[in-house]
Parts: structure tokens; sequence; C-alpha cells
């Protein structure tokens, strides 16, 4: 029982940690530049990127294993702040490499409890390969080639640098970790006709063993837990407006799905773990003539109803952030 318990809190209060990367809005640019692409990906003809964003998420209530949506209790208010920063590297023309580290700020209020953490989340270190040798963004369709997307493909490991259960933590509300490594492979293609530009990102983790000898700084018989595999798909669409000085405004709309199976225990299977949420965001990015600033903003939302999720909190997410391209 206690080991459920804990699970309940931690998927009440570390959502958006958890689930930071590589959902998530706009971080970079596409191949060609802009503010379009759903991952920390840098375009072509650039050889670094600095990304610094500063999360806000408000948790508004959960869905229970079985799907149904209840609000939190009375008097609560949930709020976790994020300062992500992220660096990427070109290694070779094809060849890229990036890492993102979240500073996490847990402000919270629930059943008559209140506390106000602070700590280093979980750090991911991606690497991708860029399966086309020039830009792919056109202003024409002239022949089927210029159809032809611009693809990535990607791995990453999640380092569990952050502070999880089986940490010295207080109670839930200090998490900022989920405490496993995972890895992901990841698949994102992305394609700019001018003015409009759509991508499709899909990842596939799994999560490494581990073994556990406390919870929440208590000692506990040792056991071996190993999370789910998970599944993420993330579909966007938009638009590019541009302006007078050829400085350009992208507004993209995009719909994510994530979905992770339940874990083990010792070998044997967890039915306190697994989870699935849906959510939808609308992101607006002003990016220099050059192409090497971009400023973005993003509204998050997950689509609080029965059905659309399930053992997890349900959160509105509201994201700043600057990304400068080195050429």
């Amino acid at each position: 029982m206690r080991r459920a318990a804990g699970y309940v809190f931690v998927a009440a209060f570390l959502g958006g940690a958890a689930l930071l990367f590589p959902q998530g809005a706009a971080y970079a640019a596409s191949c060609c530049g802009g503010g379009s692409a759903s991952a920390l990906v840098m375009p072509k003809i650039s050889s670094a990127m600095l990304d610094v964003s500063l999360d806000y998420e408000k948790y508004n209530g959960y869905w229970n294993k079985d799907g149904k949506h209840f609000p939190d209790p009375p008097g609560s208010d949930l709020k976790q702040y994020r300062l992500n920063i992220g660096y990427a590297y070109r290694l070779a023309d094809n060849w890229q490499i990036s890492a993102i580290l979240p500073l996490v700020f847990n402000e919270n209020k629930y059943s008559g409890a209140s506390s106000s953490t602070r700590g280093v989340g979980d750090a991911t270190i991606n690497l991708w390969y860029e399966a086309f040798d020039k830009i792919m963004c056109v202003w024409k369709v002239n022949s089927w080639k210029d159809l032809i997307p611009a693809v990535y493909f990607g791995g990453s490991l999640v380092v569990p640098t952050g502070i999880s259960p089986y940490d010295d933590a207080g109670s839930s509300f200090d998490i900022t970790g989920r405490g496993f490594y995972r890895l992901d492979a990841t698949m994102l293609l992305d394609k700019t006709i001018y003015p409009w530009n759509t991508s499709l990102l899909m990842s596939y983790g799994t999560h490494l063993e581990r073994p556990i000898n406390r919870e929440y700084g208590t000692y506990v018989q040792p056991y071996h837990k190993k999370l789910g595999d998970r599944f993420l798909w993330t579909a966007s669409f938009g638009y590019t407006a541009f302006l007078e000085s050829m400085n350009t405004i992208t507004f993209t709309g995009t719909y994510s799905d994530l979905r992770e199976n339940e874990g083990t225990i010792n070998g044997q299977n967890d039915p306190t773990t697994g989870m699935e949420k849906r959510s939808v965001s609308a992101t607006a990015a002003w990016s220099s003539m050059e192409r090497d600033w971009v400023l973005k903003l993003t509204l998050s939302h997950a689509l609080a109803w029965s059905g659309m999720g399930s053992n997890f909190p349900t959160t509105d997410v509201v994201t700043m952030g600057v990304s400068h391209v080195f050429r």
C-alpha cells in the first residue's frame, strides 16, 4: 500500500517534470530556421544553439486509473515552475547533439499541507541524425521532390539528476525527477511550404530497471522496479507571417498523445503504474530576419475530460523561451 500511495502522489505532483522532454512547445527552429519544430533541433546551417525557457505549470485535477477525471480537493493550489537550459552543437554535417537541464521550483498547497521546494530536474541528452543534405523548406511546389520532408532520427537518454521518491525526499512535494534512466528512439518529420508548416514527432522509450531500498527517506526491504515503456506522438500545423522587416511570426497548433505501460516490481506487474495523457497547445514564435533569434510563447492544455488520460494530473502550462543560433 505504501508503494501504491507513493506513486499516486508522484503522479499528482510530478507531471510536468516527468513529461517535459521531448514533449512540449517549440523549443527551437525547423531545418530552415524559425519556430516550428517540436524538439530541441537547430537549423541545418547552424553550428550551435542556446535555448532558455521558463515554464509555469498549474495543476487542475487528475485522471484516476480508470480514466475518470476528478478535481483536486477544495483549497488546493498546485504549481510548478521550470527554468530549462538547453544547448545544441553540430558534430558533423548531418549530426547534432544537445543537452537539456531543468531547474524545478514546486509551490504546493494540498489538503491543508503547504510546501515550497526547489532542485534540479532530470537531464536529457539527445543525438540527432539529419537524413537530408540541404534545407527542405520551399516556396513553391514544382515537383514531387518539393514535398519531401526533413527527416530526423534521434536517440536520447534521460538521466535521473532530479530528486525522486527513492532519494532522501521528505515527501512527494519535494520531487523534481522520476529516479529512472530512460532511453528513447525518436523520429521527427518536418516540412515547410511557405507560409505553411507541419511536423510529426514519434518517440518510443524504455526505462531501465533499478534497485530501490528507500522511499521518501525511509529505508525499506530492497526490491527492483522498472517503469513501463512509453510511446509519444505529437502532430503540429502552423502558419508563418512575414513582417515588413522580413522578421517572421509563426503560429502553430499541436496535439500530443502520451501513453506509458504499467511497470514491474521484482519482475511482477505493478498495477499502480502506467499512465496516459492527451493535450493540445498553441505557440506563437517571433524570428529575426537572419533566423538567429527566436522568441516563443506557448499555451498547453491537458484535455480534462474523462477518457482523455489515466493515472495522471491534468495541467495547464505557459512557456516563454528564447533561442539563439550560432552560425
